[in-house]
């Protein structure tokens, strides 16, 4: 390294390597200043404050408008999202009240008015809506910028041929997010963000290097200075020697070259050396998701995340709405399997009919406990499933079952929604396949009485881990607890694959571990045989598969779940990846 140089530490959202010169986004501050406005002006300076709203209102609009068709749906969403909270009237009328009664300028209130939300934001325990106090603060930055002259927008890069830009921003709002695809640039980081945070979610989206909660790096980054940014290790060399430079160029050259050698996987079947064969399936938020999943592999979608259709909206979607879109993921994947889950909302997804700040939300009411609370919305969306399997292989996944009562009654709704389409004459698949996920210790205890009422299973490891440890991921002071080599963790897996294999109900798993290569070979060893997975992690998966021997894996993972000592569980792992 130079003399100059240092590295900055925070959280990768997304992994690889990317090398190029900063570029700065400038944010509004929120120290702004205090001062008394005569009485004749308070009537001026109200208008001053609705002319900067609206000023942003018709920024935001022209910029929903101008989303890329390419760019992912969560873009559209997240401007919605912010035009919701400039239209509240917690921050587009009270400012107006505090500027009336204070007498005071217009960005003062405005700051007042934040903060008295913020502090309710912070009361907040779920992880997903204190977060979303973020977006409270973006929004209120833009109006700022415009009380003081300087609209908010994320400059284009100096045009420079040989150098990709890196963007540094202190954070990003959606509208920011927007123009910043546009550009091109290779890599962002900021200061702010977190694991569920919009920042995290773009840039997993987009699938280029990127790191958040950096802390400090737009205070102690320069405008173009060179930068390399490892996002799988979640490292900021700024300035780095030209010895430190060279070896992260070949990295990256390295992990470039093995990308496009794994691009020629696509057409291949995952089976390992020994024959045993493994089927590989996508996870998605959206229909517009299913072509990235088919380039990369993907024989199937094992779990379409329909709450996303729910999501950052004024209003719910209705039958027909829901239909399309179940219907345009199965025609796309041309007959191959798309499993899709019944709206997931609670804990940290909201929609705007259902928000129920509880102290507990993730042990609350969410997944199939809410929709059996709903049965008109989810006949619905049942309804909207059954149609759209006349037009693929369409299978419905029902979240978070607990005990058998959840299972009958969700199978009483499907069969209410059947008798429906029955009497309009609506065409469906008779013949339509219901899973149940187990996310909950106590149904993986007693899978029994799941398995002799549907048809399969897909095991939701992050929930599953998180509910068996009592460790919140999100979390920054407990997450390094969260531990998927856990014994107890090992055991639940091994008899979950045991168990249903017995009952010849197929397996599916469809957390985070499916998709790290590390784990691959162990959960192939404890007996799994089906993976989903974000489309971008498939053709490692899919590489280590076919590298594998299960005559020589299936022991040592067998090993691994009679041993407790995680220095010994690490050891075993190591041994079953060489």
């Amino acid at each position: 390294m130079t003399a100059n140089s240092f590295t900055i530490h925070g959280i990768g959202v997304c992994g690889g390597i990317a090398i190029g010169h900063a570029h700065l986004v400038s944010h509004a501050t929120l120290e702004v200043d205090h001062y008394v406005v005569p009485p004749y002006q308070v009537p001026e300076e109200s208008s001053r404050f609705d002319a900067a709203v609206q000023s942003v209102r018709e920024e935001l609009e022209l910029l929903h408008e101008s989303v890329p068709a390419t760019a992912p749906t969560e873009f559209a969403a997240f401007i919605n999202l912010h035009l919701m909270i400039l239209n509240d009237s917690m921050l587009s009328v009270e400012p107006r009240t505090i500027i009336e009664k204070e007498q005071c300028n217009a960005e003062w209130a405005l700051k007042v008015q934040m903060d008295a939300l913020l502090a309710q934001f912070d009361t907040m325990e779920n992880p997903y809506l204190r977060e979303r106090r973020a977006d409270v603060i973006q929004v209120v930055e833009r109006v700022l910028k415009v009380l003081s002259g300087q609209p908010g927008h994320v400059p284009p890069p100096p045009t420079d041929p040989e150098h990709e830009r890196i963007l540094v921003a202190h954070d990003l709002s959606p509208a920011d997010v927007v123009q910043f695809k546009q550009h091109q640039f290779a890599s962002f980081i900021t200061d702010l963000g977190g694991t569920t945070s919009h920042t995290a979610v773009v840039a997993r989206s987009l699938n280029i290097p990127s790191i958040v909660a950096l802390h400090y790096a737009r205070h102690l980054i320069r405008e173009n200075d060179l930068l390399i940014i490892d996002g799988t290790q979640g490292v900021v060399i700024v300035d780095p020697g030209k010895q430190i430079l060279a070896e992260y160029q070949l990295r990256q050259h390295q992990f470039d070259i093995e990308r496009q050698k794994l691009k020629r996987l696509k057409h291949t079947l995952a089976t390992t050396i020994d024959g045993c064969k493994v089927a590989l399936h996508a996870n998605i938020e959206s229909p517009d998701d299913v072509m990235e999943a088919k380039e990369n592999g993907a024989t199937g979608i094992g779990l379409f995340r329909s709450e996303f259709l729910f999501l950052n909206r004024n209003s719910l979607p209705d039958e027909d709405e829901q239909f399309e879109a179940y219907r345009k993921a199965a025609q796309d994947m041309d007959g191959m399997p798309v499993t899709i889950r019944t709206y997931d909302l609670g804990a940290d997804k909201q929609a705007d009919e259902t928000q129920r700040i509880t102290a507990n939300p993730a042990l609350g009411l969410r997944a199939i406990r809410l929709c059996l609370t709903e049965p008109q919305r989810f006949l619905i969306q049942l309804r909207a499933l059954l149609r759209a399997s006349h037009y693929g292989n369409i299978n419905i996944l029902i979240p978070m079952l607990t005990n058998a009562n959840e299972t009958v009654q969700a199978l009483q709704l499907l069969k209410r929604a059947k008798l429906s389409l029955d009497e309009a004459g609506v065409p469906y698949n008779r013949n339509i396949q219901v899973g149940g996920m187990i996310e909950v210790p106590a149904a993986a205890l007693a899978l029994g009485m799941f398995t002799d009422k549907l048809d399969f299973l897909s095991v939701g490891t992050n929930d599953l881990i998180q509910y068996t440890l009592a460790i919140d991921r999100t979390d920054d002071t407990v997450a390094h607890l969260y531990d998927p080599l856990h014994p107890a963790i090992l055991t639940l897996l091994a008899g979950i694959f045991k168990v249903a294999g017995r009952a010849g109900v197929p397996v599916a798993l469809c957390g985070e571990m499916a998709g790290d290569i590390h784990m691959t070979r162990l959960l192939l060893g404890l007996g799994l045989r089906q993976y989903s997975m974000h489309s971008a992690h498939l053709p490692d998966v899919k590489q280590c598969i076919l590298k594998s021997n299960l005559e020589t894996i299936r022991p040592l993972a067998q090993k691994m779940l009679r041993i407790t000592d995680p220095i010994k569980l690490l050891l075993l792992l190591e041994r079953i990846n060489t």
